[in-house]
């Protein structure tokens, strides 16, 4: 089949009426329909299928195996999220095994498809949980204790599935099996619309993170309560959201962004008592980033006492700068002649294993240069483009 016919089969599950787009979150239905859809495509062509202990499933082409090639991404998205962000990469797998098939070629090295857990942390917060819980850089007992909007613990959404919460943690079997790991993923930008390629290989990932900012004041009435008697955390929140658009402006190739602001109780005539605010703040190295956050952190202080309030930050995920690994880089470069090099500024699972195994990327060309948005969008024609350049990658490192 091809990744335009995979992505067809698809359609429609977790579309968000609301939103638009697509909603699928970790254990949730839309989630669980993908996952169970995978193994079905999975076993239609013959590959063994399993789910380790950190939720990720894995479908082997023959016998599972130590120095595997293993290729892969997510299927679940950010809340109204595209339809190719996270799917692309898996499907494009699946094609590129029925590709590999069709021209007779059997892997001399076990190979395996994966799908990792909540990459986006749509539901409880840390983004590439599956992958974090597998290498081992993220506490088990923090990760069980993450909470969903409605207040349901990734451990309790774990054993709704079916799933064992007090297994998850780092996997030095799972580890040791991957050999090497390529991710393909659409293009979060628009490089390859002005490099004018349909493919490319990556080489870096921009260091970032997820920083809560929780403004506690007093809830009150918003018809009884003078102006002047007000202790309102959503004058500090909204002037932290206007601060972190200068903060990044000032550093060259940083981002911050707030997409998710939450006060409670959430009244339309009432002062809330609480506003919680998460910041998504990225640069190219560390120093910059960590140098964004702390001025946001020490605004914020002043933001707060300026309004009788006060604030509490919390550091929810980080990751450091991931250069990919130079000589698998340069391997899937000099393979795939017309790939530039491009670096991203999303973050991936393949960056989270990168400091574990040796790890690569291949992007496919986003026309729109949008992302995590309904406007996301790849052409059929790059889409087999980009499958066409994982088979080759995957019989080459397999061979």
């Amino acid at each position: 089949m091809t990744t335009s016919e995979l992505l067809s089969a698809i359609d429609g599950v977790g579309a968000d009426r609301r939103r638009g787009g697509f909603s699928r979150h970790a254990f949730d239905p839309a989630e669980m329909e993908l996952r169970e859809w995978f193994a079905e495509q999975a076993e239609a062509r013959d590959l063994r299928v399993t789910t380790d202990r950190n939720a990720n499933l894995w479908a082997w082409w023959g016998e599972p195996g130590d120095d595997a090639v293993v290729t892969g991404s997510h299927l679940d998205s950010v809340p109204g999220g595209g339809a190719f962000d996270g799917p692309l990469g898996v499907v494009s797998s699946l094609a590129a095994v029925d590709s590999l098939r069709a021209r007779g070629f059997v892997p001399r090295r076990p190979l395996a498809v994966v799908v990792f857990a909540e990459e986006e942390g749509g539901r409880f917060g840390v983004p590439c949980l599956g992958s974090r819980l597998l290498a081992g850089t993220i506490d088990p007992d923090k990760a069980r204790g993450l909470r969903d909007p409605d207040g349901v613990s990734f451990a309790e959404a774990m054993g709704s599935a079916g799933m064992r919460a007090d297994r998850v943690g780092r996997d030095e079997e799972a580890l040791r099996r991957i050999g090497q790991f390529v991710e393909l993923h659409v293009e979060q930008g628009r490089g390859l619309v002005d490099l004018e390629r349909p493919v490319a290989v990556a080489s870096s990932i921009l260091a970032h993170g997820r920083w809560r900012f929780r403004f506690s004041g007093q809830g009150n009435h918003a018809g009884a309560t003078l102006i002047t008697d007000r202790r309102d955390p959503m004058l500090p929140a909204s002037r932290l959201v206007l601060a972190a658009r200068r903060a990044a402006a000032a550093v060259e190739g940083a981002r911050a962004t707030v997409g998710r602001l939450v006060p409670n109780p959430g009244g339309t005539n009432v002062i809330p008592s609480t506003v919680d605010l998460w910041l998504d703040a990225r640069s190219p190295t560390d120093d910059a980033t960590r140098s964004v956050v702390d001025e946001l952190a020490e605004r914020a202080q002043e933001f707060a006492a300026e309004e009788g309030c006060e604030v509490v930050v919390t550091e929810e995920s980080y990751g450091d700068t991931v250069h990919f690994q130079p000589a698998l880089r340069d391997e899937l470069s000099g393979l795939l002649e017309d790939a530039p090099l491009l670096p991203t500024g999303a973050g991936h699972d393949a960056g989270i294993l990168a400091a574990e195994v040796p790890t690569a990327m291949l992007f496919v060309r986003n026309p729109t240069g949008v992302s995590h948005a309904p406007e996301e969008h790849a052409e059929s024609a790059d889409c087999e483009a980009g499958a066409q350049a994982l088979a080759r990658v995957l019989e080459h490192l397999a061979r």
